[in-house]
């Protein structure tokens, strides 16, 4: 079973027939209260909305400890846009707001030539295999919407994106992934996507 975290700004729909699509089971979460990690296999904090109103609902909801306890068992988590973000320790939309902390690095505004938000299809750069990518094409395209983005290309980015500049777009540390593009919104590419991290589970 994959736990959603609902924090009130999350495309679920989306996301949620894109897991049960490759036959995987899942559960909405509006609140972490009186829920057990251990009865979930996976988790995904999926993203649309702000830095900061996202941090406070997590942190109202009960998600923070949830989403803690959660890495230490070991079992993948997955962000999602804006989820990716979160998954950082900080972040400068709007005022400087803190984040869960999974992984190191700031999330901070675009700075490109081109239009921002940066929206539309782009096509992914690996710089570090790993098994997500296992089967997809080699030029493979995901659809993306933001307007910030990991300050600095680290060691936990497995690949990256040209908007101008360059834009980590899949990271991993362990069992934290975050991909910063929709796969839900990314055909074929987006499924595979899901179904590389439903092997990990």
């Amino acid at each position: 079973m994959i736990a959603i975290i609902d924090y009130g700004a999350g495309n679920l729909n989306s996301i949620q027939k894109a897991l049960e699509f490759i036959g995987l089971e899942t559960e909405i979460l509006a609140s972490a209260h009186k829920q057990e990690v251990e009865k979930y296999s996976g988790l995904v904090l999926p993203g649309v909305g702000s830095f900061p109103g996202a941090a406070e609902r997590l942190k109202q909801d009960g998600f923070i400890e949830f989403i803690a306890d959660f890495v230490a068992t070991g079992k993948a988590f997955l962000g999602i846009c804006l989820g990716m973000q979160l998954l950082f320790e900080w972040g400068y939309e709007e005022l400087k707001t803190q984040g869960l902390g999974l992984l190191p690095g700031e999330v901070v505004k675009i700075e490109s030539e081109y239009k921002i938000p940066h929206m539309g299809w782009n096509e992914l750069e690996i710089i570090n295999d790993d098994p997500l990518f296992k089967g997809l094409p080699a030029r493979a395209h995901f659809y993306f919407v933001h307007s910030y983005q990991l300050k600095d290309v680290s060691d936990d980015v497995l690949a990256v994106v040209d908007y101008g500049t360059k834009i980590p777009a899949v990271v991993r540390k362990n069992n934290v992934i975050g991909l910063q593009f929709h796969p839900e919104k990314s055909g074929d590419n987006g499924i595979k996507l899901l179904e590389n991290f439903g092997e990990l589970l």
